[in-house]
């Protein structure tokens, strides 16, 4: 994260989400007490904004100042709101394709999945508010700048996402291991978007009860899962495949 990228101090960060700021996310010292730090929480839930508990050296190593406990990254892209992406994809005329991110928290990942996703003619990038990792530094360079190049939605939740999508005809397929159905049984043609889940937990299992398809990619070696990334990447170029024809 670079400085123009952060705000430390709990007032500092107080004023900056009362003022509308683009905060991204907030890294919390772990077990910070106090009346302001309080105030902070209540401002943040208030505002529904993301923030995670850290050792007070990663705080130390964001900043040099006296952070206090708290230092904030300012997202660099203006989100968008997932009725404003999908309606201004359905108006375009093109087959929708869009990426749901179920807590996907690493940056680097993050980056590198923007990138093929701008590659492959992704409309739309969906993430939840909490869990994902942040538009940071990091994000951008990995992205090698695609982040400016495709709409990033977030939701209060990714089953919220889900239920407006297939509200709007756009079918929904998620990528897991617990289904028979490979990647190329799906019909990537269709207005659709595609579920990629953490590289720990995988897709949500009360996301998997609600999407219309499942898939997975056929694995032959003795590892059981690919990167994220890589993995998202194979889904994407299979729409990209199936679309060319």
């Amino acid at each position: 994260m670079q400085k123009e990228d952060q705000i430390f101090g709990i007032r500092a960060i107080i004023e900056a989400i009362n003022a509308g700021k683009n905060i991204d996310k907030v890294f919390i010292q772990k077990e910070a007490k106090g009346e302001l730090m309080q105030e902070l929480f209540k401002v943040m839930k208030s505002k529904n904004i993301n923030f995670s508990y850290v050792p007070v050296e990663k705080l130390n190593k964001l900043t040099s100042n006296n952070h206090q406990g708290a230092v904030a990254s300012i997202a660099p892209i203006e989100f968008v709101t997932i009725e404003d992406l999908v309606e201004t994809v359905l108006e375009s005329g093109k087959t929708p394709l869009f990426l749901i991110l179920d807590q996907i928290s690493d940056a680097r990942n993050f980056g590198a999945i923007i990138r093929t996703a701008e590659c492959t003619g992704v409309n739309g990038i969906i993430i939840q508010k909490q869990g994902a990792a942040p538009v940071n530094g990091d994000t951008v360079k990995t992205s090698t700048g695609a982040v400016f190049n495709v709409p990033i939605c977030k939701v209060d939740h990714i089953k919220d996402a889900v239920y407006f999508l297939e509200a709007s005809d756009i079918q929904t397929v998620a990528a897991t291991e617990k289904t028979d159905n490979n990647i190329y049984d799906i019909n990537f043609n269709k207005p659709i978007a595609i579920i990629m889940g953490s590289e720990d937990k995988g897709v949500n299992p009360s996301v998997l009860k609600m999407v219309n398809h499942k898939a997975k990619l056929p694995m032959y070696g003795t590892i059981s899962s690919l990167n994220v990334s890589v993995a998202c990447g194979a889904f994407l170029y299979e729409a990209v495949r199936q679309r060319l024809k």
